[in-house]
Order: C-alpha cells, then structure tokens, then sequence
C-alpha cells in the first residue's frame, strides 16, 4: 500500500510540473524577423536546382550500374 502512495505522489507531482510550465512565445509578425515559412526580401526561396541536378545524376548512375551488373550476370551463364 506504501508503494503504491509513493508511485501515485511521484505520478502527480510529475504531471503537476508539466502543466506549470509557461506557454511558448507568440511567433513575429513579420517575414523579415522569422515570422512566416516564405521568402525573405527578394529571393524566391532556398536554391535547389543544383541539388536536384545531384540526386538525378546519382540515381541515373546507379540504375545504369545496376542494369550493367545484370547484363554481365546473364552473359557468364
């Protein structure tokens, strides 16, 4: 019975600490201090052509090295 008081005390002191926390901060209202997920100034956002270039590029070397390990597969048999 002891324990069980002791896990129930533990249990709600726990949950009481959780809700006495302070609420988190109200985002800025502006772009320009962080406010919104959109573009800031000018820009038309984080430039990812060179990085899609990449990942096109490393797929197509690995599909052709994958139909070239095929290929050689099927001529030793």
């Amino acid at each position: 019975m002891k324990k069980l008081i002791i896990i129930l005390a533990f249990l709600t002191i726990g949950s009481l600490t959780l809700l006495a926390q302070a609420p988190p901060p109200n985002p800025p209202a502006t772009a320009n201090s962080g406010g919104s997920n959109g573009a800031v100034g000018g820009t038309g956002g984080a430039p990812i052509g060179n990085g899609t270039f990449i990942l096109f590029a490393l797929a197509a070397a690995y599909a052709g090295r994958k139909v070239y390990v095929v290929n050689v597969a099927q001529n030793q048999q």
